[in-house]
Protein backbone atom coordinates (compact mmCIF):
# COMPACT_ATOMS: atom_id res chain seq x y z
CA UNK A 1 0.00 0.00 0.00
CA UNK A 2 1.34 3.43 -0.95
CA UNK A 3 1.99 5.79 1.96
CA UNK A 4 0.43 9.23 1.55
CA UNK A 5 0.74 12.56 3.39
CA UNK A 6 -1.96 12.83 6.08
CA UNK A 7 -1.19 16.36 7.36
CA UNK A 8 1.32 19.18 6.84
CA UNK A 9 2.36 21.65 9.55
CA UNK A 10 5.31 23.71 8.28
CA UNK A 11 8.26 21.31 8.04
CA UNK A 12 6.37 18.60 9.97
CA UNK A 13 4.51 16.01 7.88
CA UNK A 14 2.52 12.99 9.11
CA UNK A 15 1.61 9.65 7.51
CA UNK A 16 -1.34 7.64 8.88
CA UNK A 17 -1.66 3.90 9.54
CA UNK A 18 1.69 2.66 8.26
CA UNK A 19 4.36 0.30 9.57
CA UNK A 20 6.84 0.93 6.76
CA UNK A 21 9.06 3.38 8.64
CA UNK A 22 11.53 3.14 11.53
CA UNK A 23 12.85 5.88 13.86
CA UNK A 24 15.46 8.25 12.39
CA UNK A 25 14.95 6.74 8.93
CA UNK A 26 15.45 8.92 5.87
CA UNK A 27 12.27 9.38 3.83
CA UNK A 28 11.36 11.14 0.58
CA UNK A 29 8.23 13.28 0.86
CA UNK A 30 5.89 14.33 -1.95
CA UNK A 31 6.13 14.19 -5.74
CA UNK A 32 9.32 16.27 -5.62
CA UNK A 33 10.92 13.78 -3.19
CA UNK A 34 11.85 16.26 -0.47
CA UNK A 35 14.37 14.87 1.99
CA UNK A 36 12.97 14.15 5.46
CA UNK A 37 13.65 12.19 8.64
CA UNK A 38 11.28 10.13 10.79
CA UNK A 39 11.20 11.71 14.27
CA UNK A 40 8.14 10.10 15.88
CA UNK A 41 6.16 6.87 15.47
CA UNK A 42 2.89 6.13 17.24
CA UNK A 43 0.20 3.49 16.70
CA UNK A 44 -1.62 5.68 14.16
CA UNK A 45 0.80 8.39 12.99
CA UNK A 46 4.36 8.50 11.68
CA UNK A 47 5.85 12.01 11.92
CA UNK A 48 8.54 13.20 9.51
CA UNK A 49 10.51 16.46 9.68
CA UNK A 50 11.32 17.74 6.19
CA UNK A 51 14.73 19.35 5.60
CA UNK A 52 13.49 21.37 2.62
CA UNK A 53 10.74 23.96 2.05
CA UNK A 54 7.29 22.34 2.11
CA UNK A 55 5.69 25.19 0.13
CA UNK A 56 3.36 23.68 -2.47
CA UNK A 57 3.24 20.26 -0.76
CA UNK A 58 -0.31 18.81 -0.77
CA UNK A 59 -2.07 16.25 1.43
CA UNK A 60 -2.31 12.92 -0.42
CA UNK A 61 1.11 13.12 -2.11
CA UNK A 62 3.22 9.95 -1.72
CA UNK A 63 5.88 9.38 0.96
CA UNK A 64 8.70 6.92 0.17
CA UNK A 65 10.64 4.81 2.67
CA UNK A 66 14.40 4.34 2.13
CA UNK A 67 15.22 1.91 4.94
CA UNK A 68 18.37 3.80 5.91
CA UNK A 69 19.16 6.76 8.21
CA UNK A 70 20.17 10.27 7.06
CA UNK A 71 23.82 9.82 6.14
CA UNK A 72 26.79 11.91 5.03
CA UNK A 73 28.77 10.87 1.97
CA UNK A 74 32.42 10.65 3.00
CA UNK A 75 35.28 10.62 0.52
CA UNK A 76 37.81 12.83 -1.27
CA UNK A 77 36.45 16.17 -2.45
CA UNK A 78 35.02 17.32 0.89
CA UNK A 79 37.86 19.80 1.42
CA UNK A 80 37.60 23.13 -0.49
CA UNK A 81 33.86 22.54 -0.80
CA UNK A 82 30.79 24.44 0.45
CA UNK A 83 27.72 22.40 1.40
CA UNK A 84 24.26 23.17 2.71
CA UNK A 85 22.93 21.56 5.92
CA UNK A 86 22.19 18.22 4.25
CA UNK A 87 25.52 18.04 2.38
CA UNK A 88 24.41 19.26 -1.03
CA UNK A 89 27.28 21.10 -2.80
CA UNK A 90 26.23 24.73 -3.20
CA UNK A 91 28.73 25.52 -5.97
CA UNK A 92 27.38 22.67 -8.12
CA UNK A 93 23.76 23.67 -7.45
CA UNK A 94 24.57 27.31 -8.27
CA UNK A 95 26.20 26.24 -11.55
CA UNK A 96 23.34 23.91 -12.56
CA UNK A 97 20.24 25.54 -11.08
CA UNK A 98 21.03 29.21 -10.30
CA UNK A 99 21.41 31.10 -7.04
CA UNK A 100 18.41 29.49 -5.28
CA UNK A 101 18.26 25.83 -4.27
CA UNK A 102 15.23 24.24 -5.97
CA UNK A 103 13.11 21.96 -3.80
CA UNK A 104 13.84 18.28 -4.27
CA UNK A 105 17.27 19.11 -5.67
CA UNK A 106 19.05 15.77 -5.91
CA UNK A 107 22.71 16.63 -6.41
CA UNK A 108 25.38 14.21 -5.23
CA UNK A 109 27.59 15.57 -2.46
CA UNK A 110 30.85 14.66 -4.22
CA UNK A 111 31.89 14.78 -7.86
CA UNK A 112 31.67 11.19 -9.16
CA UNK A 113 33.48 12.06 -12.41
CA UNK A 114 36.69 13.43 -10.89
CA UNK A 115 39.64 11.01 -10.97
CA UNK A 116 41.93 10.72 -7.92
CA UNK A 117 45.49 9.46 -7.96
CA UNK A 118 45.20 6.49 -5.55
CA UNK A 119 48.04 4.59 -3.88
CA UNK A 120 47.12 1.23 -2.32
CA UNK A 121 48.22 0.46 1.24
CA UNK A 122 46.55 -2.93 1.83
CA UNK A 123 48.03 -6.15 0.40
CA UNK A 124 46.41 -9.28 -0.99
CA UNK A 125 45.68 -11.91 1.74
CA UNK A 126 45.97 -9.24 4.45
CA UNK A 127 43.26 -9.33 7.16
CA UNK A 128 41.60 -5.92 7.49
CA UNK A 129 39.02 -4.54 9.88
CA UNK A 130 36.62 -1.61 10.11
CA UNK A 131 38.57 1.66 10.34
CA UNK A 132 41.86 0.36 8.87
CA UNK A 133 43.51 2.44 6.14
CA UNK A 134 43.54 0.59 2.79
CA UNK A 135 44.56 3.35 0.32
CA UNK A 136 45.56 7.02 0.14
CA UNK A 137 45.34 9.98 -2.23
CA UNK A 138 46.39 13.63 -2.04
CA UNK A 139 43.05 15.40 -1.63
CA UNK A 140 44.72 18.82 -1.72
CA UNK A 141 48.40 19.80 -1.96
CA UNK A 142 48.75 19.62 1.82
CA UNK A 143 46.21 17.00 3.02
CA UNK A 144 46.49 13.27 2.37
CA UNK A 145 43.10 11.53 2.26
CA UNK A 146 43.28 8.10 3.89
CA UNK A 147 40.56 5.65 2.84
CA UNK A 148 39.07 3.79 5.79
CA UNK A 149 37.50 0.33 5.66
CA UNK A 150 33.71 0.85 6.04
CA UNK A 151 31.68 -0.89 8.73
CA UNK A 152 30.76 -4.49 7.90
CA UNK A 153 33.62 -5.05 5.46
CA UNK A 154 36.04 -6.91 7.77
CA UNK A 155 37.83 -9.87 6.25
CA UNK A 156 40.64 -11.06 3.96
CA UNK A 157 41.77 -8.98 0.99
CA UNK A 158 41.29 -11.07 -2.17
CA UNK A 159 42.06 -8.43 -4.83
CA UNK A 160 43.48 -4.92 -5.02
CA UNK A 161 43.67 -2.51 -7.93
CA UNK A 162 46.98 -1.16 -9.20
CA UNK A 163 48.05 2.33 -8.12
CA UNK A 164 46.56 4.89 -10.48
CA UNK A 165 43.67 7.23 -11.19
CA UNK A 166 40.19 6.16 -10.06
CA UNK A 167 36.78 7.77 -9.75
CA UNK A 168 34.68 7.76 -6.58
CA UNK A 169 32.61 4.66 -7.33
CA UNK A 170 35.36 2.58 -8.98
CA UNK A 171 36.09 -0.64 -7.08
CA UNK A 172 39.70 -0.61 -5.87
CA UNK A 173 39.66 -3.56 -3.46
CA UNK A 174 37.69 -6.75 -2.75
CA UNK A 175 37.38 -8.33 0.68
CA UNK A 176 35.99 -11.73 1.63
CA UNK A 177 34.43 -11.96 5.10
CA UNK A 178 34.25 -15.04 7.38
CA UNK A 179 30.90 -16.06 5.84
CA UNK A 180 32.35 -16.12 2.34
CA UNK A 181 30.64 -12.89 1.20
CA UNK A 182 32.59 -10.52 -1.03
CA UNK A 183 32.64 -6.77 -0.28
CA UNK A 184 33.72 -4.29 -2.95
CA UNK A 185 35.42 -1.17 -1.59
CA UNK A 186 35.38 2.14 -3.49
CA UNK A 187 36.66 5.65 -2.68
CA UNK A 188 33.48 6.65 -0.88
CA UNK A 189 31.36 5.49 2.06
CA UNK A 190 28.27 6.69 3.95
CA UNK A 191 27.83 7.26 7.67
CA UNK A 192 24.64 8.12 9.67
CA UNK A 193 25.12 11.70 10.84
CA UNK A 194 23.48 11.19 14.24
CA UNK A 195 25.67 8.19 15.16
CA UNK A 196 29.15 9.00 16.54
CA UNK A 197 31.91 7.18 14.65
CA UNK A 198 33.52 4.56 16.94
CA UNK A 199 37.13 4.80 18.15
CA UNK A 200 39.53 2.36 19.79
CA UNK A 201 40.11 4.45 22.89
CA UNK A 202 39.42 7.92 24.30
CA UNK A 203 42.74 9.41 25.46
CA UNK A 204 43.05 11.85 28.34
CA UNK A 205 43.32 15.48 27.24
CA UNK A 206 46.85 16.86 27.66
CA UNK A 207 47.80 19.02 24.63
CA UNK A 208 46.57 22.60 24.10
CA UNK A 209 45.12 23.88 20.83
CA UNK A 210 47.35 26.91 20.30
CA UNK A 211 45.56 29.85 18.70
CA UNK A 212 48.08 32.69 19.01
CA UNK A 213 45.36 34.74 20.74
CA UNK A 214 46.88 35.78 24.09
CA UNK A 215 43.64 36.00 26.06
CA UNK A 216 42.83 32.40 25.04
CA UNK A 217 46.25 30.73 25.17
CA UNK A 218 47.28 32.34 28.46
CA UNK A 219 44.12 32.91 30.48
CA UNK A 220 41.49 30.51 29.08
CA UNK A 221 43.25 27.75 27.11
CA UNK A 222 41.42 25.00 25.24
CA UNK A 223 42.82 21.50 24.74
CA UNK A 224 42.88 19.48 21.53
CA UNK A 225 39.75 17.34 21.80
CA UNK A 226 38.11 19.88 24.11
CA UNK A 227 34.93 21.93 23.81
CA UNK A 228 34.45 25.68 24.21
CA UNK A 229 31.46 28.01 24.11
CA UNK A 230 31.65 31.59 22.80
CA UNK A 231 28.52 33.38 24.03
CA UNK A 232 27.91 36.99 23.08
CA UNK A 233 25.19 39.38 22.01
CA UNK A 234 24.83 40.93 18.56
CA UNK A 235 27.99 42.70 17.37
CA UNK A 236 30.38 41.34 20.00
CA UNK A 237 32.63 39.63 17.45
CA UNK A 238 31.75 35.90 17.65
CA UNK A 239 32.20 35.32 13.91
CA UNK A 240 35.36 37.45 13.72
CA UNK A 241 36.86 35.50 16.62
CA UNK A 242 36.05 32.15 15.03
CA UNK A 243 37.64 33.36 11.76
CA UNK A 244 40.82 34.32 13.57
CA UNK A 245 40.83 31.04 15.48
CA UNK A 246 40.25 29.02 12.30
CA UNK A 247 43.09 30.78 10.50
CA UNK A 248 45.73 30.54 13.23
CA UNK A 249 44.98 27.55 15.48
CA UNK A 250 47.29 24.55 15.08
CA UNK A 251 44.55 22.14 13.97
CA UNK A 252 45.17 20.19 10.76
CA UNK A 253 41.66 20.78 9.37
CA UNK A 254 38.86 23.30 9.88
CA UNK A 255 35.12 22.53 9.62
CA UNK A 256 33.04 25.73 9.73
CA UNK A 257 29.27 25.32 10.20
CA UNK A 258 27.20 28.48 9.67
CA UNK A 259 23.95 27.45 11.31
CA UNK A 260 20.97 29.76 10.82
CA UNK A 261 23.05 32.92 10.41
CA UNK A 262 21.92 35.90 8.31
CA UNK A 263 22.39 35.38 4.57
CA UNK A 264 24.52 38.49 3.98
CA UNK A 265 26.78 37.60 6.93
CA UNK A 266 27.15 34.03 5.68
CA UNK A 267 28.02 35.33 2.20
CA UNK A 268 30.74 37.50 3.73
CA UNK A 269 32.09 34.49 5.68
CA UNK A 270 32.23 32.35 2.52
CA UNK A 271 33.93 35.09 0.51
CA UNK A 272 36.48 35.83 3.25
CA UNK A 273 37.29 32.16 3.86
CA UNK A 274 37.87 31.76 0.13
CA UNK A 275 40.52 34.51 0.22
CA UNK A 276 42.30 33.73 3.51
CA UNK A 277 45.91 32.64 3.16
CA UNK A 278 46.94 29.75 5.39
CA UNK A 279 49.95 30.98 7.42
CA UNK A 280 51.24 27.40 7.75
CA UNK A 281 51.50 26.66 4.02
CA UNK A 282 51.16 30.09 2.33
CA UNK A 283 48.37 28.52 0.23
CA UNK A 284 44.62 29.22 0.53
CA UNK A 285 43.08 28.22 3.89
CA UNK A 286 40.27 26.50 1.92
CA UNK A 287 42.83 23.77 1.05
CA UNK A 288 42.15 22.31 4.52
CA UNK A 289 38.64 23.65 5.19
CA UNK A 290 35.06 22.38 4.75
CA UNK A 291 32.28 24.99 4.89
CA UNK A 292 28.66 24.16 5.71
CA UNK A 293 26.27 27.05 5.09
CA UNK A 294 22.74 27.03 6.43
CA UNK A 295 21.32 30.56 6.36
CA UNK A 296 18.33 31.81 8.35
CA UNK A 297 16.05 31.79 5.26
CA UNK A 298 16.76 28.12 4.57
CA UNK A 299 14.32 25.50 5.95
CA UNK A 300 14.45 25.52 9.73
CA UNK A 301 14.74 21.73 10.18
CA UNK A 302 17.97 21.62 8.15
CA UNK A 303 19.74 23.64 10.88
CA UNK A 304 19.73 20.58 13.09
CA UNK A 305 21.12 18.43 10.27
CA UNK A 306 23.92 20.94 9.51
CA UNK A 307 25.40 20.57 13.01
CA UNK A 308 25.44 16.77 12.76
CA UNK A 309 26.75 16.78 9.17
CA UNK A 310 29.66 18.99 10.28
CA UNK A 311 30.64 16.85 13.25
CA UNK A 312 30.39 13.62 11.21
CA UNK A 313 32.82 15.01 8.60
CA UNK A 314 35.10 16.12 11.47
CA UNK A 315 35.07 12.60 12.97
CA UNK A 316 35.84 11.08 9.54
CA UNK A 317 39.05 13.13 9.23
CA UNK A 318 39.86 12.48 12.90
CA UNK A 319 39.76 8.76 12.15
CA UNK A 320 42.45 9.32 9.50
CA UNK A 321 44.70 10.68 12.28
CA UNK A 322 44.10 14.43 11.91
CA UNK A 323 43.39 17.07 14.54
CA UNK A 324 40.18 18.82 13.49
CA UNK A 325 38.67 22.08 14.81
CA UNK A 326 34.91 22.43 14.32
CA UNK A 327 33.37 25.93 14.52
CA UNK A 328 29.58 26.02 14.97
CA UNK A 329 28.08 29.49 14.48
CA UNK A 330 25.65 29.53 16.14
CA UNK A 331 24.19 26.76 18.29
CA UNK A 332 21.44 29.15 19.45
CA UNK A 333 19.88 29.08 15.97
CA UNK A 334 19.99 25.28 16.09
CA UNK A 335 18.24 25.33 19.49
CA UNK A 336 15.60 27.72 18.07
CA UNK A 337 14.97 25.21 15.26
CA UNK A 338 14.45 22.48 17.89
CA UNK A 339 11.98 24.79 19.66
CA UNK A 340 10.02 25.46 16.47
CA UNK A 341 9.78 21.78 15.52
CA UNK A 342 8.85 20.88 19.11
CA UNK A 343 6.07 23.49 19.05
CA UNK A 344 4.66 22.07 15.82
CA UNK A 345 4.70 18.60 17.37
CA UNK A 346 2.72 20.04 20.31
CA UNK A 347 5.26 18.75 22.82
CA UNK A 348 5.21 20.05 26.40
CA UNK A 349 7.51 23.10 26.46
CA UNK A 350 10.18 23.62 29.12
CA UNK A 351 11.93 26.89 30.02
CA UNK A 352 11.35 29.71 27.50
CA UNK A 353 9.50 27.30 25.20
CA UNK A 354 12.54 25.13 24.45
CA UNK A 355 11.87 21.37 24.45
CA UNK A 356 12.63 19.40 27.62
CA UNK A 357 15.29 17.42 25.71
CA UNK A 358 17.38 20.54 24.86
CA UNK A 359 20.13 19.70 27.43
CA UNK A 360 20.51 16.14 26.14
CA UNK A 361 20.76 17.32 22.51
CA UNK A 362 23.42 19.90 23.43
CA UNK A 363 25.37 17.30 25.44
CA UNK A 364 25.21 14.75 22.57
CA UNK A 365 26.75 17.33 20.25
CA UNK A 366 29.60 18.44 22.54
CA UNK A 367 30.33 14.85 23.65
CA UNK A 368 31.45 14.10 20.10
CA UNK A 369 34.56 16.17 20.80
CA UNK A 370 37.54 14.22 22.10
CA UNK A 371 41.19 13.19 21.78
CA UNK A 372 41.10 9.64 20.42
CA UNK A 373 43.14 6.61 19.50
CA UNK A 374 41.49 5.63 16.22
CA UNK A 375 40.65 2.19 14.85
CA UNK A 376 43.62 2.57 12.46
CA UNK A 377 45.86 3.00 15.55
CA UNK A 378 46.51 6.68 14.89
CA UNK A 379 45.84 9.62 17.21
CA UNK A 380 43.31 12.26 16.17
CA UNK A 381 41.00 14.77 17.80
CA UNK A 382 37.87 16.84 17.25
CA UNK A 383 37.76 20.17 19.08
CA UNK A 384 34.36 21.90 19.10
CA UNK A 385 33.98 25.67 19.47
CA UNK A 386 30.31 26.62 19.55
CA UNK A 387 29.12 30.21 19.33
CA UNK A 388 26.00 31.03 21.37
CA UNK A 389 23.80 34.06 20.58
CA UNK A 390 21.73 34.76 23.71
CA UNK A 391 18.92 37.24 23.04
CA UNK A 392 19.85 40.67 24.38
CA UNK A 393 23.17 39.28 25.63
CA UNK A 394 21.40 37.54 28.53
CA UNK A 395 23.66 34.67 29.64
CA UNK A 396 21.02 33.30 32.00
CA UNK A 397 18.86 32.01 29.11
CA UNK A 398 18.55 28.21 28.66
CA UNK A 399 20.89 27.63 25.69
CA UNK A 400 23.85 29.42 27.32
CA UNK A 401 23.22 27.85 30.73
CA UNK A 402 22.88 24.33 29.33
CA UNK A 403 25.95 24.77 27.11
CA UNK A 404 27.99 25.77 30.19
CA UNK A 405 27.23 22.36 31.68
CA UNK A 406 28.91 20.49 28.83
CA UNK A 407 31.91 22.65 27.87
CA UNK A 408 35.03 23.32 29.91
CA UNK A 409 36.12 26.57 28.25
CA UNK A 410 33.73 29.51 28.42
CA UNK A 411 34.78 32.64 26.51
CA UNK A 412 32.15 35.24 27.40
CA UNK A 413 32.13 38.14 24.93
CA UNK A 414 31.38 41.57 26.36
CA UNK A 415 29.40 44.26 24.52
CA UNK A 416 31.26 47.12 26.26
CA UNK A 417 34.66 45.72 25.27
CA UNK A 418 33.45 45.23 21.69
CA UNK A 419 32.24 48.84 21.49
CA UNK A 420 35.66 49.99 22.78
CA UNK A 421 37.23 48.10 19.85
CA UNK A 422 38.91 45.76 22.34
CA UNK A 423 39.59 42.56 20.36
CA UNK A 424 39.08 39.82 21.42
CA UNK A 425 36.17 41.10 23.50
CA UNK A 426 36.46 38.23 26.01
CA UNK A 427 35.50 39.36 29.49
CA UNK A 428 38.24 38.05 31.79
CA UNK A 429 36.01 38.36 34.87
CA UNK A 430 33.20 36.08 33.62
CA UNK A 431 35.17 33.63 31.42
CA UNK A 432 36.93 30.49 32.60
CA UNK A 433 38.78 27.37 31.46
CA UNK A 434 38.86 24.05 33.31
CA UNK A 435 41.61 22.70 31.04
CA UNK A 436 44.48 24.44 32.87
CA UNK A 437 45.17 21.49 35.23
CA UNK A 438 45.13 18.99 32.32
CA UNK A 439 47.59 21.13 30.36
CA UNK A 440 49.98 21.97 33.24
CA UNK A 441 52.50 19.26 32.34
CA UNK A 442 52.55 20.31 28.67
CA UNK A 443 53.07 24.01 29.49
CA UNK A 444 55.77 23.21 32.07
CA UNK A 445 57.65 21.01 29.57
CA UNK A 446 57.22 23.05 26.37
CA UNK A 447 57.07 26.67 27.54
CA UNK A 448 58.49 26.68 31.07
CA UNK A 449 57.18 26.17 34.62
CA UNK A 450 56.81 29.91 35.15
CA UNK A 451 54.19 30.27 32.34
CA UNK A 452 51.24 29.14 34.48
CA UNK A 453 52.67 30.93 37.55
CA UNK A 454 52.69 34.16 35.53
CA UNK A 455 49.15 33.40 34.37
CA UNK A 456 48.06 33.08 37.99
CA UNK A 457 49.66 36.44 38.89
CA UNK A 458 48.08 38.17 35.87
CA UNK A 459 44.64 36.75 36.79
CA UNK A 460 45.14 37.92 40.39
CA UNK A 461 46.02 41.47 39.30
CA UNK A 462 43.00 41.65 36.98
CA UNK A 463 40.71 40.43 39.75
CA UNK A 464 42.12 43.00 42.18
CA UNK A 465 41.81 45.75 39.56
CA UNK A 466 38.16 44.82 39.02
CA UNK A 467 37.40 45.23 42.76
CA UNK A 468 39.21 48.58 42.89
CA UNK A 469 37.36 49.87 39.83
CA UNK A 470 34.07 49.31 41.68
CA UNK A 471 35.35 51.64 44.43
CA UNK A 472 36.61 54.18 41.86
CA UNK A 473 33.16 54.31 40.24
CA UNK A 474 31.62 55.24 43.59
CA UNK A 475 34.13 57.68 45.11
CA UNK A 476 36.80 58.38 42.51
CA UNK A 477 40.46 57.32 42.38
CA UNK A 478 41.90 60.24 44.39
CA UNK A 479 41.15 58.57 47.74
CA UNK A 480 43.11 55.41 46.88
CA UNK A 481 46.65 54.96 48.23
CA UNK A 482 49.48 54.73 45.70
CA UNK A 483 49.90 50.95 45.97
CA UNK A 484 46.24 50.47 44.92
CA UNK A 485 46.56 53.08 42.16
CA UNK A 486 49.54 51.04 40.91
CA UNK A 487 47.32 47.96 40.56
CA UNK A 488 44.91 50.00 38.40
CA UNK A 489 47.83 51.20 36.24
CA UNK A 490 49.23 47.67 35.87
CA UNK A 491 45.71 46.38 35.13
CA UNK A 492 45.51 48.94 32.32
CA UNK A 493 48.86 47.72 30.95
CA UNK A 494 47.61 44.11 31.02
CA UNK A 495 44.33 45.03 29.33
CA UNK A 496 45.73 47.27 26.60
CA UNK A 497 49.21 45.80 26.18
CA UNK A 498 48.49 42.12 26.62
CA UNK A 499 44.82 41.13 26.32
CA UNK A 500 43.92 43.53 23.50
CA UNK A 501 45.18 42.26 20.16
CA UNK A 502 45.33 43.81 16.68
CA UNK A 503 44.15 41.29 14.10
CA UNK A 504 45.50 43.47 11.26
CA UNK A 505 49.06 43.90 12.63
CA UNK A 506 51.59 41.43 11.21
CA UNK A 507 53.26 40.75 14.59
CA UNK A 508 50.16 41.01 16.79
CA UNK A 509 47.60 38.99 14.83
CA UNK A 510 49.33 35.76 15.96
CA UNK A 511 51.60 35.61 19.00
CA UNK A 512 53.64 32.45 19.77
CA UNK A 513 53.64 31.14 23.33
CA UNK A 514 57.30 32.11 23.85
CA UNK A 515 56.49 35.75 23.11
CA UNK A 516 53.43 35.59 25.38
CA UNK A 517 55.70 34.34 28.16
CA UNK A 518 58.25 37.12 27.66
CA UNK A 519 55.52 39.80 27.58
CA UNK A 520 54.17 38.55 30.91
CA UNK A 521 57.73 38.57 32.29
CA UNK A 522 58.13 42.26 31.45
CA UNK A 523 54.70 43.30 32.82
CA UNK A 524 55.22 41.45 36.12
CA UNK A 525 58.78 42.80 36.40
CA UNK A 526 57.39 46.33 36.01
CA UNK A 527 54.79 45.64 38.74
CA UNK A 528 57.39 44.21 41.11
CA UNK A 529 59.84 47.12 40.66
CA UNK A 530 57.13 49.81 40.75
CA UNK A 531 55.70 48.31 43.97
CA UNK A 532 59.15 48.45 45.62
CA UNK A 533 59.54 52.04 44.34
CA UNK A 534 56.27 53.04 46.09
CA UNK A 535 57.08 51.03 49.24
CA UNK A 536 60.31 53.05 49.48
CA UNK A 537 58.19 56.18 49.86
CA UNK A 538 58.21 57.51 46.28
CA UNK A 539 55.13 58.87 44.50
CA UNK A 540 53.39 56.89 41.75
CA UNK A 541 52.78 60.11 39.78
CA UNK A 542 56.55 60.52 39.31
CA UNK A 543 56.63 57.05 37.75
CA UNK A 544 53.60 57.73 35.52
CA UNK A 545 55.24 60.90 34.15
CA UNK A 546 58.20 58.88 32.85
CA UNK A 547 55.86 57.25 30.29
CA UNK A 548 57.07 53.73 31.21
CA UNK A 549 53.54 52.30 31.35
CA UNK A 550 52.75 53.48 27.79
CA UNK A 551 56.10 52.13 26.63
CA UNK A 552 55.33 48.65 27.97
CA UNK A 553 51.85 48.72 26.32
CA UNK A 554 53.54 49.30 22.93
CA UNK A 555 56.01 46.39 23.22
CA UNK A 556 53.56 44.04 21.45
CA UNK A 557 54.14 46.05 18.26
CA UNK A 558 57.80 46.94 18.79
CA UNK A 559 59.13 43.40 19.23
CA UNK A 560 58.74 41.29 16.05
CA UNK A 561 57.86 37.61 16.55
CA UNK A 562 61.25 36.56 15.17
CA UNK A 563 63.35 38.92 17.35
CA UNK A 564 62.33 37.95 20.87
CA UNK A 565 65.80 38.79 22.21
CA UNK A 566 64.67 42.46 22.13
CA UNK A 567 62.60 41.76 25.27
CA UNK A 568 65.88 41.74 27.25
CA UNK A 569 66.10 45.53 26.92
CA UNK A 570 62.82 46.22 28.78
CA UNK A 571 63.95 45.26 32.33
CA UNK A 572 67.07 47.39 31.79
CA UNK A 573 64.90 50.33 30.65
CA UNK A 574 62.65 49.94 33.72
CA UNK A 575 65.67 49.83 36.08
CA UNK A 576 67.24 52.89 34.39
CA UNK A 577 64.06 54.98 34.65
CA UNK A 578 63.46 54.03 38.30
CA UNK A 579 67.05 54.90 39.16
CA UNK A 580 66.68 58.29 37.47
CA UNK A 581 63.53 59.32 39.37
CA UNK A 582 64.48 57.80 42.76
Amino acid sequence: MENKIHSINGPVVTVKNTKDFSMLEMAYVGNDKLLGEVISISKELTTIQVYESTTGLVVGEPVYSTGEPISAMLGPGLLRNIFDGIERPLKTISYNEGIYIPIGSDVESLDRNKAWDVKMVAKVDQMIRFGNIYATTMETETIEHRFLVPQGADGRVTWIAKDGKYKLFDVIMKVEDTKGNTHELTLVQKWPIKTPRPVFNRIGISVPLISGQRVIDTLFPIAKGGAAAVPGGFGTGKTMMQHQFAKWCDADLIIYVGCGERGNEMTQVLEEFGELIDPRTEKLLMERTVLIANTSNMPVAAREASIYTGVTIAEYYRDMGYHVALMADSTSRWAEALREISGRLEEMPAEEGFPAYLPSRISQFYERAGYMQTLSNKVGSVTIIGAVSPQGGDFSEPVTQNTKRFVRSFWALDKQLAYQRHYAAINWNTSYSDYVLDLTKWFDTNVGPSFLQHRQEIMGLLSEENKLMEIVKLIGSDVLPDDQKLIIEIGKVIRLGYLQQNAFHKDDTYVPLEKQMKMMNVILYLHQKAKKFIDDGHSLNVLIETGIFEQIVKMKYEVPNDQLELFEQYPKTIDRLLKRVS
